[in-house]
């Protein structure tokens, strides 16, 4: 996820929707399932000569895993964060099918859609509407620049409710507010042919009108969806373990350079997949651009990245670390961001000698497991704690524990949480289950708190 350069605090309040009508809060909070789950997106788009203006239809199947009824899911309309609420913004809903819209939450960021009835336990419903998405002029996850056009977290996704209700955290721009289960996506857009596409999942392309192409991305058991559009030029190698690897250049990144990063995300795909899991979606793009603000950020099977063989390796292990083992990154977001930069040094053969020179805490209330919350109103710190201390911490695990029990923890770890989501509680109880002794002033002094 984004290794943030310049950052101006983002004001943030988390905010928890109503629970359903019928049910009492205690009712709601008892129940930790997430739902709805077993979500199926589709989305047939089409966009203008420049690949930033796109429109079409979207719908969404999706099934209750709750013994508690659903009478209303939430749409996160994440990029409405770049506009204007209500008055100019990027991703615009309508001609709802399915439900009945209610008005637009959380700065324009959350849609309440009411259903015809409720969804009892194991039961199915699908809701449908027309979608348009005019991407901004920001080099940034939803952003353009010049002729490349970006689109991280422009679709529409469901929220999650589980024990602690809705989440309809804010948009931060620091970090990422995102939490997910696992979904399954089709996706078709229409494109001009001189524009390529690189996306989540594996694309086919097909002719489309006069001077266009239609390129079909599928992707199965995934979180995020995400798609470039842009002449690229693209490099593509496949890893030692079958993983295939494409590289997307904007112009004035040379050859070499890009055949340099497309060496490097082979050898990190093969290592993270040997450490964590072998790499379930037999493809990933990374499309590479210098103008990024930010180091790089990863979606599923897709990352942005500016040239830095560091970053890129951060990125692709976010592939397991959120992208596979899935997370509350609003609530939670070491469990992404500093499992990805430990994974990062174990690329690199580093062990974290130095890690603790020069530390510093600005209170004895600053947590490596604190929340976006916290890290909004303190971003110079996000950094640092999240994912320097973070790793730090976890290299001095893997000093107490030794090396081989926390590989053997991690991959284990990743394995029982696969397609599903990590919480600190569950990771303290694992490395507790391997540990000879007693963790709890282990986790006290590095300020990890379930």
């Amino acid at each position: 996820m984004p290794r943030r350069t310049v950052i101006g605090a983002v004001a943030a309040l988390s905010l928890l929707a109503t629970v359903t009508i019928g049910q009492s809060t205690a009712t709601a909070a008892a129940d930790p399932t997430r739902t709805p789950y077993q979500a199926s997106y589709s989305a047939t788009l089409s966009s203008d000569d420049t690949g930033a203006n796109w429109t079409g239809r979207q719908t969404i199947s999706f099934a209750n895993a709750s013994s508690q009824p659903l009478t209303e899911v939430y749409l996160r309309l994440w990029d409405n964060y770049f506009g204007s609420c209500p008055s100019n913004i990027p991703i615009t809903v309508s001609n709802l099918a399915g439900g009945t819209a209610g008005a637009l939450e959380v700065a324009c960021t959350a849609l309440k859609v009411t259903l015809p009835s409720p969804l009892a336990a194991g039961q199915r419903a699908e809701i449908g509407f027309d979608l348009s998405i005019k991407v901004p002029a920001s080099s940034d996850r939803f952003g353009r620049d010049g002729a490349y056009t970006f689109l991280g977290n422009a679709l529409p996704v469901l929220a999650v409710r589980d024990g602690a209700g809705w989440h309809l955290d804010p948009y931060t721009n620091n970090g990422e507010s995102f939490y997910q289960v696992a979904s399954d996506y089709t996706v078709v857009l229409d494109h001009p042919s001189p524009l390529l596409i690189p996306a989540t999942g594996t694309s086919v392309d097909a002719p489309g009108a006069a001077g266009r192409t239609v390129t079909t991305a599928t992707a199965s058991k995934v979180r995020e969806f995400a798609w470039g559009a842009g002449p690229f030029t693209v490099q593509t190698a496949t890893s030692a373990s079958g993983v295939k690897v494409n590289t997307y250049a904007v112009s004035g990144i040379s050859a070499s350079t890009a055949t340099s990063m497309l060496n490097t995300a082979t050898q990190a795909m093969d290592s993270h997949g040997s450490n964590y899991g072998a790499y379930p979606y037999g493809e990933v793009d990374v499309v590479l651009d210098n103008n990024f603000w930010f180091g790089g950020m990863e979606y599923p099977g897709f990352v942005l990245e500016t040239i830095s063989n560091v970053a890129l390796v951060h990125e692709l292990a976010h592939q397991w670390w959120y992208g596979i083992v899935g997370d509350d990154e609003y609530a939670s977001p070491w469990l992404d961001e500093a499992f990805a930069d430990y994974a990062t040094d174990v690329y690199f053969g580093k062990t974290g000698a130095d890690c603790w020179n020069g530390v510093s805490w600005v209170s004895a209330a600053e947590n490596i497991t604190d929340a976006m919350s916290y890290w909004d109103q303190h971003a110079g710190r996000y950094s640092t704690v999240v994912y320097g201390y973070g790793k730090c911490a976890l290299h001095d695990l893997r000093r107490q524990l030794g090396p081989s029990v926390m590989a053997k923890l991690l991959k284990d770890y990743a394995q029982a949480h696969w397609y599903g989501v990590s919480t600190t509680a569950e990771f303290e109880a694992a490395a507790q289950a391997v540990s000879s002794t007693d963790l709890t002033a282990f986790w006290t002094q590095h300020r990890i708190a379930a």
